[in-house]
Order: structure tokens, then C-alpha cells, then sequence
């Protein structure tokens, strides 16, 4: 059964895809007749179409998909038969494998795995010797008498991945009232859009393990039915194959956009890897190639038009044809806001890339109601909000030597190294109105602590810790200013958090490590101070990613240069802190841990508006009758999503929080999904 979870699961959370390379084009006749087994029942759907399906997705990967897949094949083809086990436990707990059968299930994952990458090579070998493995089939055959079907070959897993009743069959149907731009946007958007591709895909598997009847069934879901295996189990496997393998999902995205462009509409031709200059006639006219601004509304394929000289790359867009990139997104997304219209200049081979927008796109973006325009490019995304500008602007991305950051300091570089410029009316602009979000790749972090990963920004030639959230093999970062960034992994230690080290050691390294919280100097926490309503203010903002240089405070108690006056004013225009009167905010005060906890539930409110309270979730503390009631809302919000505990059944609400407790519950909060 491991070895059926194997190609049902593994290679399911690979994506459809993937999967689809698990059950490849070989028949398995000859060793079905070997052990004497009738192959009368052979799955259905021809093994030459799934060839020509896999193939025709495989056409559509670029150069950045190919070294998703690669990677994906070398991490997962090298898990050790330890972690595949935790990473299908959910399955293999209700089954009785002995040894060698889980040896055999490994080792079968493992070279499935490979097969990822191999078949974009046209190399089939892998699959054969899959296939032709004696200890395979013998596992397969077991599984079969252990779950009372007659036989289980491979093509039953070929059925039950790509037949009329098989899991590809099931999503198409589910998305057939999708447009393609709802699901490019799926794709592209899958930080903000995970839960939806999780529930297509745990729909359409919970539909087809429901095609159990032997009469019309899929045998695959006849084992799974008859061994007890429920959705539940293979969707946790999924989760821990996604939670233990950071590379699967990348590989996903790029096997799903593949999969959307091979066969959603008209497919739309893969980035060739090297952009395409302008040409010239004799003439002396320059001839614009051609591009199709609205194939694929929300996402502009302009790498044809990156020209490179020397060591610079430059776009040269035609505006017209913006213009009906825009227009195109907006039919496809009527009613909707917030839209984002991604440029894709593809693989750019130049250290430097610069992207102008012109007067006319910026306008016409704002007229049509395109809140952002992305530039992407080498795994690298940039994000402009254009609401906030008025004249033409452009983006320079250089990569720079790694030198300029690790000469500065010894943490472990994850990233290669970006220098950001922004020009607004050809005038160089570092500071902006609202963030620029940049999601930057990931790179030699193997062995890293992921949870450290943070943003640095080169100031003076000294690195100051942004944060960022990791997302896959990227990490994302609103940035209210320009300069130089890179990712590292920074470890912060502190000599005297040792009395705290069991409940809050790691919350408070996490917490430093994205530059949210700092010591006191001389390499000191203070974990048992109080916290001053200007520092929390500060951890919160810079812990949330909520920095804007446009937010404005008029406290007369909070002067302009003080070094928490902008956090207050983001914190008070959010609505997140309060004053203690229109004119006073008393920045020194300290704060109770009640006053903490509704601080949190405010500034979480107001990114994930969507997030519940539990009006009972007060009752687990025998202190609740002393929460004030102007606090009791933002004490049970934060109650009912975890972020604050307690401690004996208590709160302790009035009770002064201290500088360890607050790392703690920021750690909760950057961690709340």
C-alpha cells in the first residue's frame, strides 16, 4: 500500500502533473503474465495519449520551471527512508508493512521522484526500470490480496490519475466554469491562494476514491476503500510531503502552470530563455516583435521584448499593447479590485534589468483600476502599487557581488544580492507612499534554519533585518524603501534568556532574527522587562510587515524624530494602538497583558478581516471577570486563535507584560494563518 500511497499520494503532491509521470507509457503485460496474473482489466485510458498529455505540459516549462523540477528530484530523491515514513504516516499507520515492504515503498518513491525531471529530458529509463522491478510488482500484488481486489498494476494507477473517472478528469470538471485567468491567478497568487488549490485538489481526490463500487470502479479507490484509507489521510500526507520537502511545492506551481497553458483555452507558448532584441531593416526602421498582450489576461509574456547590450537588459514595451493587457484583465476579473497585471520578461541574461512604465500605462492602470503592476523575472518579483504615482517611473534591478554582504557579516547568505532603484519622472525616488513588495528566490538553503531567514538591508555599509515571510523558495517583503537586499540566515543569541529558554527561547530568536524585536545592549534580552506602549508598537509593525512612510500621527506627546514616531503613526492610522486621548499617546507607559493581546487581535483583524472570534474562548481563564470591557473583544479574539494561552487557567489580564512575552505572542502572530 505504500508503494499505491506512493504514486496516489507522493506523486499527487508533486501536482497532477508529476503524477501523471507515475503512471508512464510501458506495459506492464510481460510481468503480468510472469506472475500469472490476466491483465483483462487493463486500465482504459491509452498509455500513448498520457505519453502525448505529459509531453505536451513538459513543452510548456521555462528555464526557471526545469530547475523547480530539478530540485524538487534531488530533495525529494534523497529523503531518507526514516523521514518518508513520517511523511506518509497518515497511510502506513493502518497498514502491517514489514521491513522489506517498506524498503521497497522508499526506494520506489525515491526513484519516482527522479522521474520528475528525467521525462523533460525524454528519458524514460527510470520509468522502465520502475516498472520492471520485480519487488514492485511483488509489493503491488500483496497490497492487492491484502485489500481483496484481484490484481493492482500499474495502469490502475495510470486510470486512476488520467482515466474518465481518474482525478484529472474530476478537477477539469471543477474548473470548467474557471477562467483561464482564475487560474493562472491561482497559480501565480499561491501565497495568498494555497487553501483554494488545496480544496480542488482534496475535492476532486475524495471524488474519485468514491469510485469504489467493484462494478465501474477505479481499483485504486477499490484498495483504498477496502484498507480504510480515508481523503483525510492522503491530504495529510500531502501536507507533511509539502511541510517536509520545501522544493514539492514550487514544483507544483510550475507543473500546474504548465499544465493550465498545455490545455485551458489556447496554449500559450513557453519563454524561449533568451529574449528576443528588436531587429533592424535596411531601411534603418526597427521592426517591434510581436507579442499577444491578452492571451493570458494577467499575465503579459514580454520577453520578446528585452533587449540586452553589453551587461544591461532593457524592456521596451508598446503601450498600446499594455493598454489591452489591462483591458483584457479587467473583462476577465469585472466587479473584482485589487488587480495585479504581471509582466514576465522571462530568464534575462544580464546583471542589470531595467523595466520603464510609461505616463500613459501608469494612468491608464489607475483609469482601468489596476491597483498593481509586477515585474517578474529570473524567479525575482517586483511589486508596484502604481495608485501612488503620477509620472512615468522605472525599475532598475541589479544583482550584485555577494561580497557586499558578506563583508559585512558572517550570517549564512541564502539569496543572491539585489540592488533596487526606482526613478519617478526620471528623478531617483527611495522612499514610497506605499510599500513595494519584492519576492526574492532562495537559494543554497540547505541546511538553514528557514525560520531565520530574514530580509537584510545594506545601510552604510552595515546590514539591518527586515523580516520577510518564506514562501516555498522565496521570501516576501513590503519595502518602504529602496537600497540593496539580500537573505541571510540570522542567528541572534542572547546570554541571559535562560530562565525563559523552555516556553520562550525560541520565539524570542525567531522574533530578533526578522529584526522585530532587539536586545538591550551587550548581548542582553531583558526578558523580564516591562514593555513601553512605543516598543510594542514597533515590534508589531515591523513583525506584520506594516511600514508605510504616508501614515501620519498628530500626538503632541510623540515628536517627529523620535525613533518610534512612525511606528505609532502606522499603529494609530490602523487603529491598531490607541491614544490615551486625541492629543496623548503617553509612549512610555507600560503596557498589561490584556492591552497586549487586544493590540494583536487589532492589527490581525485588519490583514485577515475574515479571522473569528469565539465568544466563549474567555471561559477557560477563572480571571476573566477582571479583563476591562472595553478589552474583552481583543482578549477573546486572541484567545480563539491561540495567540495568547495563559498560564494555570489564568490570563492575568492586568498584569505588565514583559519583554519575553511579548516575543512569544509576535512569534504566534507572524505565524497565524
Amino acid at each position: 500500500m505504500t508503494l499505491k500511497k506512493k504514486l496516489a499520494v507522493s506523486t499527487l503532491a508533486v501536482s497532477m502533473a508529476a503524477a501523471s509521470v507515475a503512471g508512464f507509457p510501458f506495459s506492464s503485460k510481460g510481468l503480468a503474465e510472469h506472475f500469472g496474473v490476466s491483465t483483462a482489466s487493463a486500465a482504459a485510458v491509452s498509455q500513448a495519449d498520457v505519453k502525448a498529455k505529459v509531453e505536451k505540459i513538459y513543452a510548456q516549462l521555462t528555464e526557471n520551471d526545469k530547475k523547480a523540477l530539478l530540485a524538487y528530484e534531488k530533495e525529494a530523491g534523497n529523503i531518507s527512508a526514516a523521514v518518508f515514513e513520517q511523511i506518509f504516516q497518515p497511510v502506513l499507520s493502518k497498514l502491517a508493512l514489514d521491513t522489506d515492504d517498506l524498503a521497497t515503498a522508499h526506494k520506489a518513491f525515491t526513484s519516482v521522484s527522479s522521474v520528475v525531471y528525467d521525462v523533460y529530458d525524454k528519458d524514460y529509463t527510470a520509468i522502465k526500470e520502475i516498472r520492471y522491478n520485480m519487488d514492485n510488482v511483488a509489493l503491488l500484488k500483496k497490497i492487492a490480496a491484502k485489500a481483496g481486489v484481484k490484481n493492482l498494476t500499474a495502469e490502475d494507477f495510470t486510470e486512476f490519475l488520467f482515466g474518465d473517472k481518474g482525478v484529472e478528469a474530476e478537477l477539469r470538471a471543477m474548473i470548467s466554469n474557471k477562467s483561464k485567468t482564475d487560474l493562472m491567478n491561482l497559480i501565480l497568487n499561491a501565497s495568498s491562494t494555497d487553501d483554494a488549490l488545496n480544496t480542488l485538489l482534496d475535492e476532486a481526490i475524495t471524488k474519485v476514491l468514491n469510485h469504489n463500487t467493484i462494478e465501474g470502479g477505479l481499483t485504486v479507490s477499490q484498495v483504498v476503500y477496502n484498507l480504510n484509507i480515508t481523503p483525510g489521510d492522503i491530504k495529510l500526507s500531502l501536507k507533511n510531503l509539502k511541510d517536509r520537502v520545501p522544493t514539492a511545492a514550487p514544483a507544483v506551481r510550475a507543473l500546474a502552470l504548465a499544465y493550465v497553458k498545455a490545455y485551458i483555452n489556447e496554449p500559450v507558448t513557453p519563454n524561449p530563455g533568451t529574449p528576443g532584441g528588436n531587429t533592424s531593416g535596411g531601411n534603418g526602421t526597427v521592426t517591434t516583435p510581436v507579442t499577444n498582450p491578452t492571451a493570458t489576461p494577467g499575465l503579459y509574456d514580454v520577453s520578446k521584448l528585452v533587449t540586452v547590450v553589453g551587461d544591461k537588459a532593457t524592456l521596451k514595451l508598446v503601450d498600446a499593447d499594455v493598454l489591452k493587457s489591462f483591458d483584457a484583465l479587467v473583462a476577465a476579473n469585472a466587479g473584482k479590485t485589487g488587480l495585479t497585471l504581471t509582466l514576465d520578461l522571462g530568464t534575462v541574461n544580464a546583471a542589470t534589468v531595467e523595466a520603464p512604465l510609461s505616463k500613459a500605462i501608469i494612468e491608464a492602470a489607475k483609469a482601468k483600476g489596476i491597483a498593481n503592476i509586477a515585474i517578474t523575472f529570473n524567479g525575482l518579483t517586483v511589486t508596484i502599487p502604481v495608485g501612488q504615482f503620477s509620472e512615468s517611473i522605472a525599475l532598475t534591478t541589479s544583482t550584485v557581488a555577494d561580497t557586499t554582504v558578506t563583508s559585512l557579516s558572517s550570517m549564512k547568505l541564502a539569496s543572491s544580492v539585489y540592488d533596487f532603484e526606482l526613478t519617478v519622472g526620471g528623478v531617483v525616488t527611495t522612499t514610497f507612499k506605499e510599500p513595494i513588495i519584492i519576492k526574492l528566490p532562495l537559494k543554497n538553503t540547505e541546511g538553514l534554519d528557514r525560520e531565520l531567514l530574514s530580509v537584510a538591508k545594506v545601510v552604510y555599509e552595515e546590514l539591518q533585518y527586515q523580516g520577510g515571510v518564506v514562501d516555498g523558495e522565496h521570501i516576501i517583503e513590503p519595502r518602504p524603501v529602496f537600497s540593496s537586499y539580500a537573505v541571510l540566515e540570522n542567528k541572534v543569541s542572547f546570554k541571559d534568556i535562560a530562565s525563559v529558554q523552555a516556553w520562550a527561547g525560541r520565539q524570542i530568536s525567531v522574533v530578533a532574527a526578522k529584526g522585530a524585536i532587539e536586545g538591550v545592549g551587550n548581548g542582553n534580552f531583558a526578558p523580564k522587562n516591562n514593555v513601553t506602549r512605543a516598543e510594542f508598537a514597533k515590534m508589531l509593525i515591523r513583525a506584520l510587515n506594516l511600514e508605510n512612510n504616508s501614515a501620519k500621527q498628530s500626538f503632541g506627546d510623540v515628536s517627529s524624530t523620535a525613533w518610534y514616531a512612525p511606528y505609532v503613526a502606522v499603529a494609530a492610522e490602523k487603529g491598531i494602538i490607541t491614544g490615551r486621548s486625541a492629543a496623548q499617546f503617553d509612549p512610555s507607559a507600560t503596557i498589561t497583558r490584556a492591552e497586549m493581546a487586544t493590540m494583536i487581535a487589532r492589527a490581525v483583524k485588519s490583514q485577515k478581516p475574515e479571522a473569528a472570534t469565539n465568544a466563549s474562548a474567555l471561559s477557560k481563564f477563572s480571571d476573566a471577570g477582571k479583563i476591562a470591557a472595553s478589552l474583552k473583544d481583543g482578549v477573546a479574539f486572541a484567545a480563539s486563535n491561540n495567540l495568547v494561552i495563559g498560564n494555570a487557567g489564568k490570563f492575568n489580564p492586568n498584569n505588565t507584560a514583559t519583554r519575553a512575552e511579548a516575543a512569544v505572542i509576535i512569534y504566534r502572530t507572524i505565524n497565524f494563518k
